[in-house]
C-alpha cells in the first residue's frame, strides 16, 4: 500500500512546485492531504491563483502519525518568514516538522525547503539540495550545489525546476 502524505503549502505558495507533487502523487495513487501554513485554508498561488486546500497546519499537529510523509511546498511567504516566525501558524510549521522528523518520516522540500527544515533544527549530519540563496543558512546540515540530494529520508530540490530529479527516486519509496 502507497504510504499517505502531508502536504505542507506557505501562503503564497509557489504553484509550479506544489503542483509538481500533487499531479505526481494524484498519477501515482498516493494518498496525500494538503495542509495550509496560514490561519486559513485559502491561500494563493505566488501567481495570484486563489486556491482551498483540505485544512490548516494547525490541524495537522497531533496527526503525524497518520502519515509517513511530508512535503514542503515552498512559496514567495519564506523570504519573510523571519518577519513572522511568531505567528501561530509558523510555530505550527516548526514543531510540525520537528514531530515528523522525530518520527523518522520522509522529509521532502525544495528550494527553501531545506532552509525550513535547517531552522526546525532537523538537519544535522544531512546533506541537502537548496536554493542558492539559501545556502549560506545550512550551518547544522551540509549545502549542495547539486539540484536534487537524496540523504536517508530526506528528499531535498534546489528549486522547483529540480524536483523531477528527484521524483523518481521519492515515489519509489512512497509505493513501497
Amino acid at each position: 500500500m502507497a504510504k499517505r502524505v502531508a502536504v505542507l503549502a506557505v501562503n503564497p505558495v509557489n504553484g509550479m512546485g506544489l503542483f509538481q507533487y500533487l499531479e505526481a502523487f494524484y498519477e501515482h495513487k498516493i494518498p496525500f492531504m494538503v495542509y495550509a501554513v496560514s490561519g486559513s485554508n485559502e491561500i494563493r498561488t505566488n501567481s495570484g491563483m486563489g486556491l482551498t486546500v483540505n485544512s490548516t497546519i494547525a490541524e495537522l499537529k497531533g496527526h503525524e502519525d497518520e502519515f509517513d510523509a511530508l512535503v514542503f511546498s515552498c512559496g514567495d511567504a519564506i523570504p519573510v518568514f523571519q518577519q513572522h516566525a511568531s505567528e501561530p501558524w509558523n510555530v505550527d510549521l516548526m514543531e510540525v516538522l520537528r514531530a515528523f522528523s522525530k518520527r523518522g518520516k520522509l522529509m521532502i522540500g525544495h528550494c527553501a525547503g531545506a532552509m525550513m527544515f535547517e531552522l526546525a533544527g532537523i538537519t544535522a549530519g544531512k546533506r541537502v539540495a537548496v536554493h542558492p540563496l539559501a545556502k549560506a543558512a545550512i550551518q547544522q546540515g551540509t549545502a549542495t550545489d547539486e539540484p536534487s540530494v537524496v540523504d536517508g529520508n530526506f528528499f531535498t530540490a534546489q528549486t522547483e525546476g529540480t524536483i523531477w530529479t528527484m521524483m523518481p527516486q521519492l515515489l519509489e519509496r512512497l509505493e513501497a
